[in-house]
């Protein structure tokens, strides 16, 4: 029989961000993550979402041995900007036992019950801006920066407890010489054309990282507004994940349309850290973990295209194919091997024809499931 522990330490902590390490041991794709940065996203005064949220985590034990953890939360901004009592549930890992999963799972529902949420959503760490979706097609390789992962068993375990569908998302990837570059060869003609509207396409400028940060906050939460379960981030959400992304940042791949000083549309591809990550035992920097981050940035061979968005009132004049395709010269000009456009919304043909129309191949699904209370 499985007993549920609450996380209400450090140590406790430890061992929860530590769990997924010893449960995926064995397993060739698992890529852990940073305990550092972990640590600190789970730790209330650490990460501004908790200056808007609640959130209880729990680990179940069958004697001393950890078998599995869960992570209850109610986001705040979600609720007041969709109106509804919806928690979610995220960092989700359990052994293959169906007993297991089950109190887990209750000890979630019963905590957001307890707390006036309705429904239950996910997995979400922490939010739909967050990593999000369980991992149902495609478990043939390591995930790319900042995409979830996790074994087959873990669908029939959710619905064996009564979630179903709430949407799917993809993920499309490319490879090298696989993919339409037609947008590369129209790319001049088009941003002539777009001059004449006084619109021009350039790189993120580093040396004012924090103005170019906050105007980028407008246009994402603006860009976004209508995806499925978006919610705009904080001015401090945005700054600390802007924080994190500039360390990996590569200005190739990080582009920005702008209209007499207005952005009103930018590109972002992130090189695939997790090359890197999949090398660092148990996510700890110290003491070689450090040292194969820094050799091995220079080495990574693919990128994530993560963010491609453009304002209303600027879509279809040609904006995106532009950011598309310096994305594309840059991936060509350094020889890269793959890249994966993630994550887009199963129904959002207006995105996803794009993508297939380039050549992107559709290689893995994930599932945001529900549940009322």
């Amino acid at each position: 029989m499985a007993q549920i522990v609450p996380v209400t330490d450090k140590k406790l902590l430890a061992k929860f961000i530590d769990f997924p390490h010893e449960l995926y041991k064995n397993d060739p794709f698992y890529v852990p993550e940073l305990h550092i940065a972990q640590r600190d996203m789970l730790t209330p005064g650490k990460h501004p979402f908790h200056e808007h949220a609640k959130m209880q985590l729990f680990l179940a034990f069958e004697g001393d041995k950890i078998v599995g953890r869960i992570a209850a939360i109610i986001n705040g901004n979600h609720n007041a900007t969709k109106n509804v009592t919806e928690g979610f549930f995220g960092f989700f890992d359990t052994i293959n036992d169906k007993e297991v999963s089950t109190a887990l799972l209750n000890a979630a529902q019963n905590w957001l019950k307890e707390n006036g949420q309705t429904k239950i959503l996910g997995p979400v760490n922490f939010s739909t801006n967050d990593i999000c979706g369980l991992l149902i097609k495609g478990f043939d390789g390591p995930p790319v920066a900042m995409m979830p992962y996790n074994a087959p068993y873990y669908l029939p375990l959710l619905e064996d407890f009564g979630f179903t569908k709430k949407v799917d998302l993809r993920a499309y990837k490319y490879t090298a010489g696989n993919y339409n570059d037609r947008s590369v060869s129209l790319l001049e003609g088009l941003e002539n054309r777009l001059q004449r509207s006084n619109i021009i396409i350039r790189k993120i400028n580093l040396k004012k990282f924090k103005e170019e940060a906050a105007a980028l906050r407008e246009v994402y939460n603006k860009a976004w507004d209508k995806n499925l379960g978006f919610v705009p981030m904080t001015d401090k959400e945005f700054d600390y994940t802007a924080n994190d992304l500039k360390l990996v940042l590569d200005t190739d791949f990080c582009y920005i349309a702008e209209q007499e000083g207005k952005i009103v549309g930018f590109a972002l591809a992130i090189p695939d850290i997790n090359q890197i990550l999949i090398k660092i035992k148990r996510g700890r920097l110290f003491p070689t973990g450090l040292l194969k981050l820094l050799l091995g940035k220079k080495k990574i061979n693919g990128i994530r295209i993560l963010l491609l968005g453009v304002i209303d009132g600027y879509r279809k004049l040609g904006i995106e194919a532009c950011l598309y395709g310096r994305i594309i010269k840059a991936f060509k000009a350094k020889n890269f091997q793959y890249a994966e456009a993630s994550w887009t919304l199963e129904d959002n043909d207006m995105v996803n024809r794009p993508i297939e129309n380039i050549g992107g191949q559709l290689y893995r699904e994930y599932r945001i499931l529900e549940k009322e209370i």
